[in-house]
């Protein structure tokens, strides 16, 4: 029969070496520490000791032994801490975002995970209806989506706003709708949408649909598609995270703009859910390093597309 307690007995006899310290660390006697390791023993019907007098050394089963212990009491620990949702720093998360963000974001969770290494990460890349199923369904504790696309068992909370940029080749040198239009747009999931939005707020006189744009490409990655902008096939629109974490950033540039758009983020969660501390503390750690970054300060700027 399995029984613990006997994998806490084995591991402390072989991390103190003696039968004598083990009795006495755990508060046991002699005899009954001997008893556990032959009560394993029988169990796993292997030799886990070879004996030499009062020392002793480990056969090739109790080395397996010893290393699925300390796996098992490893994992026991961490589950045991995944059931606290007060902590803020253990326990498992699981999160879906869309590449837009989590090209920033997935970076800043395994820092994260390396500072507080009692936190573990199941991360998603996803488009945005695919992120709200899976929340929907439980597969996800928490989704950041563009686009809050309502169902009535979800909750949507704005979390954060990314600047976009309109990004074109190298040695591109306009700076009007006419010279975009010669050269033609470069699309992907969510490109028509921030295209418009920032063209709009600064060609308010001029533009009128991204339909007058020739269509030079797609891709359902935005990942990728500042490769297509570096190859000199067109421009496009993505969130300044997708251009900084690009690495095609400097084979780019980013074409000034007077006025400026955002895409915004919010946090999907279901209705019937309550999330644990843990993700409170990550989403304000991450959004207020970025604002820092983005800004100067862990505020956003205040403007009227900012308040929608």
């Amino acid at each position: 029969m399995f029984n613990a307690q006997y994998f806490r007995t084995f591991i402390t006899l072989v991390e103190t070496g003696s039968f004598t310290h083990t009795a006495r660390k755990l508060e046991m006697t002699q005899p009954g520490v001997s008893q556990h390791i032959r009560k394993l023993e029988n169990y796993l019907d292997k030799t886990l000791l070879r004996r030499h007098g009062r020392r002793f050394t480990l056969t090739d089963a109790g080395r397996r032994a010893y290393d699925y212990a300390i796996k098992l009491f490893a994992e026991h620990e961490h589950f045991r801490h995944s059931l606290d949702d007060d902590s803020l720093h253990s326990g498992e998360c699981r999160i879906a975002s869309p590449s837009s963000i989590g090209l920033m974001f997935y970076p800043f969770v395994l820092g994260y995970q390396q500072v507080h290494s009692g936190l573990t990460f199941n991360y998603n890349f996803a488009f945005n209806q695919d992120i709200v199923q899976d929340v929907a369904a439980g597969r996800y504790d928490l989704g950041l989506v563009s686009d809050p696309i309502k169902r009535s068992e979800l909750s949507y909370t704005l979390w954060h706003h990314e600047p976009l940029c309109l990004v074109a080749p190298a040695d591109f040198r306009g700076n009007g709708l006419g010279e975009l239009m010669a050269l033609g747009f470069i699309n992907y999931s969510d490109g028509i949408n921030n295209a418009s939005q920032l063209l709009r707020a600064n060609f308010s006189g001029e533009f009128r649909s991204m339909s007058h744009f020739p269509l030079k490409g797609y891709t359902n990655d935005v990942g990728v598609v500042l490769d297509a902008v570096a190859r000199g096939l067109g421009f496009t629109v993505v969130s300044r995270a997708v251009l900084e974490t690009s690495p095609w950033q400097r084979q780019v540039i980013e074409v000034p703009l007077s006025t400026p758009a955002y895409e915004p983020f919010y946090i999907v969660t279901r209705q019937d859910a309550e999330l644990a501390k843990r993700y409170d503390q990550l989403l304000s750690d991450f959004r207020e390093q970025r604002r820092t970054v983005l800004y100067g300060y862990s505020e956003e700027p205040s403007t009227d597309v900012l308040e929608e």
